[in-house]
């Protein structure tokens, strides 16, 4: 088969579209034919830690595809269905939280290759009414931001949130379902290209990462925010938190060390959640949810296999609004 193998050197220059091998199924677990899948910014930090020394990964979290073989043991599944496949290994339900959990795509190889073999459990319809395309980028990204806004932020209707930085895959996903769960939803970048395209597909309001917000006199204080970038925003926060809000945190991109105003938080009894990744119980939580509000990803582009070195020189530069997939006919 053809795969995206990162090998020989860190960073993207590690990338290349060579032959692999297929592995046929063991017991639990189904050989899919993948027919798309998508990229993430795990697959950056992943690529930017590797050495010349460590062994041949294939990476990509995000997939969907068609079951070709089956091992021994499985029940439920069948030759020729439909699948999305849940990204995180060994992790059944939400409250059992493993401190970092095993991802497809690192440490096992992942989705960017024609076919994948991985544990049965892992193999779970695929939306209907999604393109394999939508279907391919659903996985990592659409999972993150379910379980940040409803597991652990309890997102309710007529809630006001705020998500900085909108543009990535987790920000779009969290957008669009926010919205359709009735929140009001604020969002921040530098882009006014970005701003306007977040207008359209439902923010209440778009301001510039770069303002100062204190000055926003308009400005609702907002109930939940959800949190990617760390240090290089989080004071601006507790300008605009209502008492008792609480912010949920699932990334740091500008770095992992903050200086937290402590008294900002205990005296208003602000919440600090932080939240990864997800579980198999809220993943089949999520793609339920997606089926019955409809929800379609945010496309960014679509690339060929051949082609995945672009998809993540966009990503790596910032330029994407939503999610970038990878075809892989």
């Amino acid at each position: 088969m053809k795969a995206i193998i990162h090998s020989g050197q860190s960073g993207l220059e590690g990338l290349q579209y060579t032959d692999s091998t297929s592995r046929t199924p063991k017991s639990g677990e189904v050989q899919i034919q993948l027919k798309s899948a998508g990229i993430n910014h795990r697959d950056l930090f992943i690529m930017a830690g590797r050495t010349f020394q460590d062994t041949p990964l294939i990476l990509g979290s995000d997939g969907a595809g068609v079951i070709v073989a089956i091992g021994e043991g499985v029940d439920g599944l069948t030759v020729g269905d439909e699948i999305t496949i849940h990204p995180t290994l060994g992790w059944e339900h939400a409250a059992e939280v493993p401190i970092v959990p095993d991802i497809v795509g690192g440490p096992t190889d992942g989705t960017l290759a024609q076919y994948i073999t991985l544990p049965a459990r892992n193999a779970l319809p695929k939306p209907s009414h999604l393109s394999w395309a939508e279907a391919g980028v659903l996985s990592l990204s659409a999972l993150t931001a379910y379980r940040a806004l409803f597991t652990r932020g309890g997102l309710k209707q007529g809630e006001h949130i705020l998500i900085p930085g909108i543009g990535g895959g987790v920000a779009t996903y969290a957008l669009l379902m926010a919205v359709a769960a009735g929140a009001k939803v604020t969002v921040t970048s530098r882009s006014e290209t970005k701003r306007k395209e977040a207008l359209r597909l439902g923010a209440t309001r778009a301001l510039d990462s770069n303002a100062d917000w204190s000055l926003q006199n308009d400005l609702e204080p907002v109930d939940m925010i959800l949190d990617s970038i760390g240090q290089a925003m989080f004071p601006k926060y507790f300008d605009i938190i209502r008492p008792g809000g609480r912010i949920v945190m699932y990334g740091a991109s500008s770095g992992d060390d903050l200086n937290i105003p402590i008294r900002s938080i205990f005296f208003p009894q602000v919440s600090l959640l932080g939240t990864s990744m997800g579980s198999r119980e809220e993943f089949v939580q999520m793609l339920q949810w997606v089926e019955q509000h409809d929800l379609h990803p945010v496309i960014d582009g679509i690339y060929p296999l051949q082609d995945t070195a672009k998809a993540f020189e966009r990503m790596e530069k910032g330029e994407q609004f939503g999610n970038l997939a990878i075809l892989m006919e």
